[in-house]
Parts: structure tokens; C-alpha cells; sequence
């Protein structure tokens, strides 16, 4: 059905060959205060990273960062957009349980609640400097911008990189009837106010370079103390640049080459940590929002294979790569196959840099035991795929995959994708209740619950817990635990 699949194999088998180091035996125990580089990618497919399968440009210091460390293979973010899956990294929360959804913009009317406790709000309180560079996406104004969440510092852009008044060829959008002739020029903010404007794609083409070195700055200028920094790309996210260095260098395209600078990017920070002596003090996490972009063909990702891509309850829209290094600490070559997300990442950090955890309840699993090699089980037993407002689209366990009956955007036939920067038209699809077996049908294609009722029951009845918990849009459930969003 979909020949990609090939790509989904090959992408798994690009690191099985390589073995696994030893733990090392000299250190008994990891730093009380590791430093800690949170990179997050915006839109970058699970088969994007040559270590998973892309290609045919390069991604040297990616893959040599997953043969350093931890390359997750079942990894997912909470949900398939932008908004909603920020939220959840730095909450632990799924994104409906506080209260967000979608992607905002200059006209939203909430933010992340700063009742929520994020990630470097518990880490400063643990003695953390704490830093961001990037794509914010949580709240344009002052009370909801990265300094009202714990950050002390920030250098970035309030939203997407394509929320602008600039047409798809990069020309002024002219066009007074559509929406996006209301967007604002797209500001560059500096702690809380803008510093100057992304008027042109050649300046955007220059955001890869300018929020890697000022993370560079932040390393620099915190390595005596225990620092938690936080690098969220816009890209690989359309409209896509490159710099005039690599610009028409890869053999990919232009989406190539943007991978390609994202990828001096990773190497740029983790040569930093070395020339700093911080390799063996600090965890990086590498991981993306959600996937690919489909609708824009030559200037979105790959999938590896996965149905469907962002915007979607498939595992297109949520699988995603994540790499975990830390030099002595983390094992080296390993490749994990459990079941975790990004909800994961805050009661880990907290738990490995001796920070409180968060007063409210969140949905993440501390797997500081995997990464330190006390444990073998991450712990998570089941992952459920909310989109739209509220709705619960899908729940899987360790093995099996239960999508409810619902419309659901679709890239498929007759649709086709856009080219060169111009998105293409999507569907949209009446999908049915399916059971998939993702240990032998990664791409969600075989529907396989005439041949296990008993999962089907089991699982109706787990999705029913979370439908009390967290509510429910396709059944008119309100959950008994959501929390509001902050009010702009």
C-alpha cells in the first residue's frame, strides 16, 4: 500500500548493527547537578536524521551523537501540533489535562497557565540558570513569554515561523481577503519585547545560525554553574532557509541543506560542551514537536514509513525521533524500543538534577533509572492520541494501536502535496474503529480486531478512564481533572 515502508526498515536498521558499549565501570554514580541541553526541532520527522533512515543529504553529528548515547525508537510527543506539544514537554502533562490545544497565534485568546510548573521553574529552584533560544509558542504576550515560565533568559520568535504577512515565494502577502494578510511582521523578542523583525526568507534564513550561537553564548557564559538550556529550532518547520554556507550544498534540495545546517547546529553545541570540559557534566536530549508537514512535499519531512504525518492522530503525526547522550553516564550505541514520550522528559530532569517535582499531577514517568542504568523498564503501559480541541482519536498499549471512529485530515489519494515552499491540498478521511498491531504494522495498515477482541476490550476500557480523566470532544466527555489555561 505505501512502498515507504521500506524507509521505515531501513531506518531501523542503521544503528542495530553498531554495539552497544559498556557501561562504564570507573563512575559509580552520575553528577548530583548535571547540566542539561534540551534541543527541539519543529516538524522534523521521525525518518528526517540520517541515523533513522533520511537522506540523501548528511546528518554526521546527529548520528554521531545517537552512537554516543541513546537512540528511542517508540518515542512519541504528546500531539501532532505545535501549541499542544510544547505545552506538554515542559509540563509533563498531556496537553488536554492543562487546558491547550492547537497552534496559537498573534490573535490567541489563552497561553500556558503560570500555574503550571515547568521544566526550568523546578530546575531554578534546584540552583539552575536557565536559558532559552527559539520558538516559543505558548503565549505572545508578557505574562505568558518564556521569563514568566522560569527562563532567565530568551532570544526567539513568539510563534510559528510561517505566522507573517509574507506570501509562500517569500513576496508580501497582497491578498487583503485572507487571514494571513492580518498576521503582524514576525518579531525577533529579546526577555520580553522585540529587538527587530523577520521581514524576508533571508532572514529567516539566518535564525539556524543566530539562536545557535547565542545558546553557545549561554554555555559559555553559565559552565561554572549547573544550567538547563533549551534550543527549540523553528526549523525544520515551512517556510524553510538555509544560510548562503550551505544553501544549494546537500543533495537533498533545500530541505536537505536546512537539515544540514540544523545538523552543524547539534555539532556546534556539542563541540562547545567539549572545548568547555562539560561533556561528562551534561545530558542532551534531542527530540522533535511532532512530524512532518506533508502537505508541502519537497519542503516537509519523511515519515520513515508511518501513516500520515502532522495534524494527524496516525503515528506519522506523533512518532519522533529522540536521541539521549551524556558522556560516562548513558550507555553508548544503545537503541531502546520501549514505549515513551515527551511527557517523560520533566520528572526525569527533576529526578536526575535533585529538583522538586511539580505540585499538580502530571502524566509523565521518571526513566532516570533507564538512562543511569538502575532500570530496564521505562514503565509506560499506554499512550493515548488527543487532537482537534479534546478528542480522543486513538489509544495504544505496548503492542497494539485502537483508533476510534472519527474525521481526521488526511495527505492521502486524491490529495497531492505542494512543491518548492507551496503546500499542496489534504482531505479529509471518515476514518473507522481499527486495531493495529505496531510490532509487525508500523504503518497502521492491517486492521487486525476480528483477531483479538480481548485487546479491543481491554483497551475501550483504559480509554474510558482517561475519557473521566482528561474528557473527550468525540463523546461529549468532560474530563474530571482538566485544568484551565491561562487567559490572555
Amino acid at each position: 500500500m505505501r512502498k515507504s515502508h521500506f524507509a521505515l526498515l531501513f531506518g531501523c536498521s542503521v544503528l542495530v548493527s553498531f554495539k552497544p558499549e559498556a557501561m562504564p565501570e570507573k563512575k559509580e554514580r552520575p553528577p548530583s547537578k548535571p547540566n542539561v541541553v534540551l534541543i527541539f526541532m519543529d516538524d522534523m520527522g521521525y525518518g528526517d536524521p540520517v541515523c533513522y533512515g533520511g537522506g540523501p543529504y548528511q546528518t554526521p553529528n546527529l548520528d554521531k551523537l545517537a552512537y554516543s548515547g541513546i537512540r528511542f525508537t517508540n518515542f512519541y510527543a504528546a500531539q501532532a501540533v505545535c501549541t499542544a506539544s510544547r505545552s506538554a514537554l515542559l509540563t509533563g502533562c498531556y496537553p488536554t489535562r492543562i487546558g491547550i490545544s492547537g497552534a496559537i497565534d498573534h490573535n490567541a485568546k489563552f497561553g500556558l497557565n503560570t500555574n503550571e510548573e515547568t521544566i526550568p521553574e523546578l530546575l531554578k529552584k534546584s540552583g539552575y540558570k536557565t536559558g532559552m533560544v527559539g520558538k516559543w509558542h505558548l503565549g505572545h504576550v508578557e505574562p505568558y513569554l518564556p521569563l514568566q515560565h522560569g527562563f532567565d533568559e530568551y532570544l526567539g520568535i513568539p510563534y510559528s515561523n510561517d505566522m507573517w504577512p509574507v506570501y509562500y515565494d517569500g513576496t508580501p502577502w497582497t491578498d487583503t481577503t485572507s487571514y494571513r494578510s492580518t498576521y503582524p511582521v514576525l518579531p525577533l523578542i529579546e526577555g520580553n519585547k522585540p529587538i527587530e523583525y523577520i521581514r524576508t526568507l533571508q532572514d529567516q534564513s539566518q535564525l539556524t545560525r543566530r539562536f545557535t550561537e547565542r545558546a553557545i553564548q549561554f554555555i559559555q557564559k553559565n559552565k561554572k554553574s549547573p544550567f538547563f538550556l533549551y534550543l527549540a529550532h523553528p526549523m525544520v518547520h515551512t517556510p524553510i532557509a538555509a544560510s548562503e554556507k550551505f544553501k544549494g550544498k546537500s543533495k537533498g534540495g533545500l530541505f536537505g541543506d536546512v537539515m544540514e545546517e540544523v545538523d552543524w547546529s547539534i555539532g556546534a553545541i556539542m563541540k562547545t560542551l567539549e572545548e568547555n570540559r562539560l561533556l561528562e557534566n551534561t545530558l542532551v536530549i534531542f527530540t522533535s514537536d511532532n512530524g512532518p508537514w506533508l502537505t508541502f512535499g519537497n519542503h516537509a519531512g519523511n515519515t520513515g514509513g508511518l501513516r500520515e504525518g502532522k495534524g494527524t492522530a496516525w503515528d506519522g503525526g506523533v512518532k519522533v525521533p529522540c536521541i539521549m547522550s551524556w558522556k560516562g553516564t548513558l550507555p553508548a550505541g544503545v537503541v531502546n524500543n520501549q514505549l515513551a514520550t515527551t511527557m517523560e522528559i520533566l520528572p526525569t530532569l527533576t529526578s536526575l538534577c535533585g529538583a522538586p517535582s511539580p505540585k499538580l499531577k502530571i502524566d509523565g514517568i521518571n526513566m532516570a533509572g533507564v538512562l543511569t542504568g538502575k532500570s530496564t523498564e521505562i514503565g509506560r503501559k499506554e499512550f493515548v492520541y488527543y487532537y482537534d480541541k479534546n478528542n480522543l482519536k486513538a489509544i495504544r498499549n505496548e503492542r497494539f494501536k485502537l483508533v476510534f471512529a472519527a474525521q481526521s485530515q488526511t495527505y492521502g489519494p486524491p490529495a497531492l502535496p505542494g512543491k518548492d515552499g507551496f503546500p499542496g491540498k489534504h482531505g479529509t478521511d471518515s476514518v473507522k474503529l481499527a486495531l493495529y498491531d505496531l510490532w509487525t504494522d508500523p504503518g497502521e495498515d492491517r486492521d487486525v480486531q476480528l483477531l483479538y477482541p480481548e485487546v479491543i476490550k481491554e483497551l475501550h476500557s483504559i480509554a474510558d478512564q482517561y475519557r473521566k480523566m482528561l474528557g473527550d470532544g468525540l463523546t461529549k466527555m468532560s474530563g474530571l481533572e482538566v485544568r484551565p489555561a491561562g487567559v490572555l
